[in-house]
């Protein structure tokens, strides 16, 4: 089973991950109940609960709640903070509109190349499954998947920025109020 660090490095770090989802390589449910085991908080960026799928705004899979703004999710953290939890949250921000085209079309490449991966062995293969299926997809969407990574890097990064904006108001008067800190 090829599970991520990054998952257990949730359950020690009080960050809020704010990403494009589960890659679609990945299985989706899995993980999300991965990370319930872990009591890491999932939440979905945005009106719908609906767990994004990286290049697709639908995976089929709701995350428990959802935010639909940066001032909402910086406090969820906050919170975790001041009741004193050292757990990070996962926040998951649905590709842009304007990419979910690109991305469905992505999407049926990913399928493709998972379903290549199943075929001829390489999903069974650990570690080396993943940078395979990624080259894959790049080369059956000749690169047009790049685009869309790129896309969804700099929404995410906008994203949170907007929840550390929001979390700095927050944090700036309890460290005022408390002389130690």
């Amino acid at each position: 089973m090829d599970v991520s660090a990054d998952l257990n490095e949730l359950t020690r770090c009080p960050v809020g991950l704010v990403s494009s989802g589960v890659k679609s390589i990945l299985d989706i449910g899995r993980t999300l109940e991965y990370l319930e085991t872990l009591g890491v908080p999932v939440l979905t960026y945005g009106t719908s609960r609906e767990f994004p799928a990286f290049f697709s705004r639908h995976s089929g899979f709701n995350a428990p709640w959802n935010v639909t703004d940066p001032a909402t999710a910086a406090n969820v953290l906050h919170a975790q903070w001041k009741l004193g939890m050292n757990n990070g949250a996962l926040f998951a921000v649905p590709i842009p509109a304007e990419y979910e085209a690109a991305g469905m079309s992505i999407q049926k490449a990913v399928d493709q190349a998972v379903a290549e991966s199943e075929a001829n062995g390489i999903s069974k293969r650990g570690k080396e499954a993943t940078p395979w299926l990624l080259a894959r997809v790049s080369e059956l969407t000749q690169g047009a998947s790049r685009i869309s990574n790129v896309a969804l890097l700099e929404n995410a990064a906008l994203v949170g920025g907007k929840i550390a904006v929001e979390y700095q108001k927050l944090a700036i008067p309890t460290v005022r109020d408390d002389p130690s800190q």
